[in-house]
């Protein structure tokens, strides 16, 4: 089975909610060792605002993007490429729904 991969827009370590967005997912991830990875979008460097700005194309277009500037929130918690929270969730919440997620990805892959 291919992982869930978590991406964790991210504004940098002065950032309480950014940070504590991290440790949800970190918390979260060792639970799920082998079924995900997940990396943090750094917003502020040049590869992760790239990455940023892809994100937030997807979920607004590209219009609303560059003529309204509406961006990807931060922090937020995209799972293969989709907006899966824009709040810091609790941990138990995240480790469900990612229960959810890699249930549903065995069942489509058994098909």
């Amino acid at each position: 089975m291919t992982p869930l991969h978590l991406e964790v827009i991210y504004a940098g370590d002065q950032n309480l909610c950014c940070f504590y967005m991290v440790e949800a997912v970190k918390s979260a991830a060792s639970v799920f060792e082998n079924e995900l990875t997940w990396s943090i979008v750094e917003i502020f460097k040049k590869e992760g605002s790239r990455r940023f700005y892809d994100l937030s194309v997807a979920l607004y277009g590209e219009e609303n993007v560059r003529k309204y500037h509406r961006h990807a929130p931060i922090p937020s918690i995209f799972i293969d490429g989709k907006l899966a929270f824009s709040q810091i969730p609790p941990v138990e919440e995240l480790e469900e729904y990612l229960r959810l997620l890699i249930e549903k990805k065995r069942q489509d892959q058994e098909i």
